[in-house]
C-alpha cells in the first residue's frame, strides 16, 4: 500500500524508523501524493506542510493529549469521578502501556518526521527554482522548522525530566530521539541527552526565524506560525533553560513582532477573548478548530465541558473577587459544590456554546509579561522594578490591583506571587507541571472532597515526575530505550 499526502490539513501518512510501522496510520488516499516522489514541486510541499499541521493539531497530540498532560496531573485540576478519562494521571497510576502517552509520542513524531521531510524536499529543490518559489519555500521551511521545534520542546517535557530544576542541571538524562533529517524506516535509532534535545530545539527555532527573514516575513495569520509565535517559543524553551537574559529578550521581541503592548481588562472583555476560535486578540498562535474540523468528543473542550475536570479548590481561592478571569469559569445546571460540573472554561467558545469548537491558544501574550517578570527576577541583569511593571500587566485582571504599590514589594514576595499569578493565567493551557517541576516545588496533588482544599498525596517532590516511552515503542526493537526507574518518581501515599 502507499501512503499518500493528501489535500489540505489532511495527515502526512509517513512511517518512521522511530517506531514500527503499526505505530503510524498507514492511509491509501486515492486524490493524494506518493511520499516517496510525492515532495518534487513547491506545489506538493506546500500541500504536505497542511498536512503537518493537521498533525499538529490532532487530539493526539497538540489539540488535546499534550496539553492535557500539562495540567490533569498537578494541584490546580480537579477531577469529580463522573468519566473515566485521565484518571491515571490524575491519580498517578499511568502505566508505559497508557494510550495517552502512545498517541502523543506518535503524533508528535509525525509532526517532527514530516517537517524535517519538508525541510529536506524544500533544499533539494530551491537551486532550480524561481524566485518565487523561493519565496515560498523560504516560508515553508520556517514553518517546518517552527514545527519540529515545537514538537520536540513538548515530547521533550513530556517524556524527559525537566532540563533546570531551581538551578539543578539535568540535561545529561535520557531525552528524546531528534531528528534532523528524515528516518529510514527500520533504522536503529538512540535517545540523545535532554541537553542535546534543548539545543535541537534552540537550533530548529533559530533556522525558522532566519527563514522568516529571508521569506520577507510570514503569513500574518493566527493558525500559521509566525515570527511572534518563534520569538515566543525561543522565550519559553529560555525559560525552561534558566537563561534568563535570553527569556526576557525573547519574549519582547514576541511582544514587539505581535504588537502587543498590554492586556485585556475587565469581565466582558475577557470573556470575549473566547468568544470564538480566533477572538483572542493576546494570541500569536492558535490550532485551525473549527465548526467544521474538530474532535467532538475528543476534544480538550469535551474534557473541561463533559468529563469531569474543573479548576480545583485551590486555584479558585487564588482568584480575587473581582478577577475578571473567572467570567469563563460557568458551570452547568447540574453541577454542585461536591460535584462540580465545568462547562469548558477558555474552551467554552461562548458564541456557540460548543466547547468542541474551542481551540487551543498555543502561544500568547500574557505568558510573555510573565516570562519577562520572572527573567527580571532571577537575572543579575534584571531589576526589581521591571519584574513589577511586568506582573503588573498580567495581574491587573484582577481590579483589586491598579499599581505596582499593590503588588509585594521583596524579591520572594514577588516571586511568590508570580508563581500563583502563572497558576491563575495559565490554567488550560498546559503549563503547570513544568512550572512545578522546574521550581522544584513539594506539592500536594490528586484534589479531593471539594469544595475543600484537600488532598491524596502530601509534600510530593513533582520535579522527579518523569513519564514513561511507550512500551509498544520499546518493544519495536529500534533502539529506544526506556527511561530508568520512572515508575519510582511516582508519588506514594503518607
Amino acid at each position: 500500500m502507499k501512503k499518500y499526502i493528501l489535500n489540505i490539513f489532511v495527515a502526512l501518512s509517513v512511517c518512521s524508523g522511530m517506531s514500527s510501522c503499526s505505530n503510524f496510520f498507514d492511509t491509501d488516499y486515492s486524490k493524494g501524493v506518493d511520499v516517496a516522489t510525492g515532495l518534487s514541486s513547491v506545489n506538493n510541499i506546500e500541500t504536505a506542510l497542511n498536512g503537518t499541521y493537521y498533525q499538529l493539531f490532532y487530539y493526539g497530540f497538540a489539540g488535546n493529549y499534550a496539553l492535557t498532560i500539562g495540567d490533569v496531573p498537578t494541584d490546580i485540576s480537579y477531577w469529580n469521578t463522573d468519566k473515566k478519562h485521565w484518571d491515571s494521571f490524575y491519580t498517578f497510576t499511568v502505566l508505559d502501556t497508557d494510550s495517552y502517552l502512545k498517541y502523543i509520542w506518535n503524533y508528535g513524531y509525525k509532526v517532527v518526521d514530516n517537517a524535517s521531510r519538508i525541510i529536506e524536499a524544500s533544499q533539494n529543490l530551491y537551486e532550480h527554482s524561481t524566485k518565487e518559489q523561493q519565496q515560498t519555500l523560504n516560508t515553508c521551511m520556517a514553518e517546518a522548522y517552527a514545527l519540529r521545534g515545537y514538537a520536540e520542546l513538548m515530547l521533550t517535557n513530556i517524556f524527559g525530566h525537566q532540563v533546570k530544576v531551581n538551578g539543578e542541571d539535568f540535561s545529561s538524562q535520557p531525552g528524546i530521539v531528534v531528528v534532523n533529517k528524515p528516518v529510514p524506516a527500520l533504522t536503529q535509532v538512540t535517545r540523545s541527552t535532554i541537553g542535546q534535545s534543548y539545543n535541537a530545539v534552540v537550533s530548529d527555532l533559530t533556522q525558522s526565524l532566519d527563514m522568516f527573514k529571508l521569506a520577507g516575513g510570514d503569513r500574518g495569520e493566527l493558525v500559521y506560525f509566525g515570527e511572534a509565535a518563534v520569538y515566543g517559543l525561543l522565550a519559553r524553551t529560555n525559560l525552561y533553560l534558566e537563561k534568563w537574559d535570553e527569556a526576557m529578550q525573547y519574549a519582547q521581541q514576541a511582544l514587539d513582532a505581535a504588537k502587543i503592548t498590554t492586556l485585556t481588562y475587565g469581565k466582558d472583555n475577557y470573556k470575549a477573548l473566547y468568544n470564538t476560535e480566533t477572538s483572542n486578540t493576546e494570541s500569536m498562535f492558535a490550532l485551525a478548530i473549527t465548526n467544521n474540523t474538530n474532535w467532538s468528543a475528543s476534544s480538550i473542550g469535551t474534557l473541561w465541558e463533559s468529563y469531569g475536570y474543573s479548576p480545583s479548590p485551590k486555584l479558585l481561592s487564588l482568584y480575587g473577587a473581582n478577577d475578571c478571569r473567572t467570567s469563563v469559569f460557568n458551570y452547568s445546571k447540574e453541577s454542585t459544590a461536591t460535584k462540580p460540573i465545568f462547562t469548558g472554561g477558555k474552551f467554552s467558545h461562548f458564541s456557540s456554546g460548543n466547547p468542541a469548537r474551542g481551540t487551543c491558544y498555543i502561544v500568547n501574550a500574557p505568558e510573555m509579561f510573565l516570562i519577562i517578570a520572572e527573567a527580571n527576577l532571577r537575572s543579575s541583569k534584571g531589576t526589581f522594578a521591571n519584574a513589577q511593571k511586568a506582573l503588573l500587566i498580567v495581574a491587573k485582571r484582577n481590579a483589586d490591583i491598579a499599581s505596582a504599590n499593590d503588588l509585594p514589594v521583596t524579591t520572594d514576595g514577588l516571586m511568590s506571587f508570580l508563581k500563583d499569578e502563572r497558576a491563575r493565567e495559565l490554567f488550560q493551557e498546559g503549563f503547570r507541571l513544568y512550572d512545578l517541576r522546574r521550581w522544584n516545588e513539594v506539592v500536594d496533588v490528586y484534589a479531593i472532597n471539594a469544595p475543600n482544599i484537600d488532598f491524596i498525596y502530601h509534600n510530593y517532590k513533582i520535579a522527579n515526575l518523569t513519564f514513561p516511552v511507550p512500551a509498544d515503542e520499546i518493544n519495536a526493537g529500534f533502539g529506544v530505550e526506556q527511561t530508568p526507574g520512572w515508575a519510582d518518581t511516582l508519588p506514594e501515599r503518607d
